[in-house]
């Protein structure tokens, strides 16, 4: 009869160890050196299991989000409505999703977002790249005329820096990189892709001078979002992204203003 007990005993602690095991199985938050691959083979599921379970655009991964590894019941959608300050990034961060999936959520084309905006912030699928939302009709542009392509393109660099009273302005050095050098990913710290999305306006920045996420006007080179980082950047100095190597190097080094928009 001991032995029995022992036995039963035995087999229940078995039974609610797996079954502990198998609560605990249903997520898993992202620690530093994680990848989608390396959770993926933890718990016995593919990758592709992995982003459609959490409605992810991409195999990048952030510390600290909070990631279903089982194909349990869709979540229910939640949706977060932009305030003044906010960036894309910002937004992303703040509810545990990657970028990647917040603009795929949502069918965005463009980071740039106004007050009022309604974004799927929990529980979206993918969509169809759509218009971006205009800002609202009192703040809008007055109506002109399209210019060629090749003047419009000089007009976003060499225009007037925007007049914010709250805009922080400051000099700094500026040098250019491309998404094809020696060791790069072609992503970025924020999770932008860069060899998908050659026309993006990014720059690398010291996250202590101007924090990653921001929305920035750079001289010369016309507005951008702080989205990437680099080891060689430190204090008042940022890297411009650019597609092509030749127009890289023509940048050189240079001084230049830059004004955080928010």
């Amino acid at each position: 009869m001991k032995k029995q007990i022992v036995a039963l005993t035995a087999i229940a602690a078995l039974t609610a160890g797996a079954a502990s095991q198998a609560s605990a199985a249903t997520s898993h938050t992202v620690q530093r050196g994680d990848t989608l691959w390396g959770i993926s083979q933890s718990n016995n599921v593919s990758v592709q299991d992995l982003k459609e379970w959490n409605s992810l655009a991409s195999t990048i991964i952030y510390p600290n989000q909070e990631l279903k590894v089982s194909g349990s019941a869709s979540e229910e959608k939640a949706t977060y409505t932009v305030v003044s300050g906010d960036t894309l990034y910002k937004i992303a961060n703040t509810h545990g999703i990657s970028l990647d999936a917040l603009i795929s959520w949502n069918g965005l084309t463009s980071d740039l977002i106004f007050p009022g905006q309604e974004f799927v912030v929990k529980g979206g699928t993918a969509q169809a790249a759509a218009v971006q939302t205009s800002a609202p009709a009192q703040t809008s542009a007055p109506e002109q005329t399209s210019a060629p392509a090749e003047e419009t393109a000089v007009q976003n660099t060499s225009a007037e820096a925007p007049s914010s009273e709250a805009a922080q302005e400051m000099t700094v050095t500026a040098t250019a990189y491309t998404a094809y050098c020696n060791g790069c990913s072609g992503t970025t710290a924020t999770g932008i892709d860069l060899r998908a999305n050659p026309n993006q306006k990014v720059i690398a920045v010291d996250p202590n001078v101007i924090p990653l996420g921001s929305r920035v006007w750079v001289e010369g080179y016309g507005e951008a979002i702080a989205g990437d980082t680099g080891g060689a950047i430190k204090g008042n100095k940022i890297d411009v992204f650019i597609p092509s190597q030749d127009a890289a190097l023509s940048w050189g080094v240079k001084e230049v203003t830059v004004k955080i928009l928010n």
